[in-house]
């Protein structure tokens, strides 16, 4: 998680006092430019005659029937008429992020911050409703953004301090300023900038995906990284081969010598064990599995020399 961008003296919260900006700050709607004059066609939809005025009247309308009804049919149609203001502010907000932060989310966080302005606006103070709400989508984005974050902001603060301070020496030394020089600048002892070293450790995590994406194109760091639990393939078919040549070649002995294979190696029986068995000593039993390990020996060679 990255910093939230500080706007200062910005909470989230409609307290300030909107201005009405001039009509050519209007932002974009679906990518066309609307242009506000009289018997100027609007343009926001293909076919669409009505002209600015025409739109502007309708609106107006809307906020005055919202007001007296303060139904959610009526808030729900303004939302879908300003809508293009959250993406508007949502890309502004983004163009400041990493890139693993999705712009669909600032605009999900954009559209409560876009529902609160309709509600608490107040047309008749015959102020523009687009500027005060794009405060309030911008302070809806940005709070979110802080509430995601798990760095406090006093240690956000003193990373922006210790960075400026590294810029300020750097410029002025011409290269990179030791613990020493920088705690004189901070004005603060070694041992007290080591601290803050310490907490900073917190703002130090960055996607793992997004780091291997650095000159790699869209190449996944999970594709990059080795597992190194996983199988070897290659040693997974030979085992595989092997153990099947293996079985095939038990297959082929003597019933006697097949029994005392299995009993040992897979029973895990004792040779005395297996004695016992088959009614034989253990020496006979120890020369049966001498036996039937040579004659394995020699099936196995052959295979492998065909």
């Amino acid at each position: 998680m990255t910093e939230p961008i500080p706007v200062p003296g910005d909470t989230g919260e409609g307290s300030r006092t909107p201005v009405a900006p001039s009509p050519e700050s209007r932002p974009p709607v679906n990518g066309t430019a609307v242009s506000f004059g009289t018997g100027e066609t609007s343009g926001v939809l293909p076919g669409d005659q009505r002209t600015a005025d025409d739109v502007e009247a309708g609106i107006v309308a809307l906020w005055r029937k919202f007001g007296e009804q303060r139904e959610h049919g009526l808030r729900d149609r303004l939302v879908l008429h300003y809508a293009p203001l959250v993406k508007y502010v949502a890309g502004r907000v983004g163009t400041g992020l990493p890139a693993h932060v999705d712009v669909s989310d600032l605009i999900q966080s954009g559209i409560f911050g876009l529902v609160d302005a309709i509600e608490k606006f107040e047309p008749e103070r015959g102020l523009k409703f687009e500027t005060y709400a794009m405060q309030r989508i911008r302070g809806a984005i940005l709070d979110d953004l802080r509430a995601q974050d798990w760095v406090p902001r006093t240690v956000r603060g003193r990373a922006r301090e210790v960075e400026r301070g590294i810029e300020r020496l750097g410029a002025k030394l011409q290269r990179t300023p030791n613990d020493a020089e920088l705690a004189g600048e901070l004005g603060l002892t070694v041992g007290e900038l080591r601290d803050v070293y310490a907490q900073l450790q917190l703002t130090s995590v960055v996607a793992l995906d997004e780091l291997a994406a650095a000159g790699r194109g869209s190449t996944s760091l999970a594709d990059t990284l080795e597992d190194e639990t996983a199988e070897d393939p290659v040693a997974l078919l030979v085992d595989q081969d092997n153990r099947r040549q293996l079985a095939e070649a038990i297959g082929r002995l003597a019933e006697r010598d097949r029994v005392v294979v299995t009993l040992y190696y897979f029973e895990n029986l004792t040779l005395a064990e297996i004695g016992r068995v088959l009614g034989v000593t253990e020496s006979r039993v120890c020369q049966l599995h001498t036996r039937a390990v040579l004659r394995l020996r020699a099936k196995l060679l052959e295979v492998a020399e065909v």
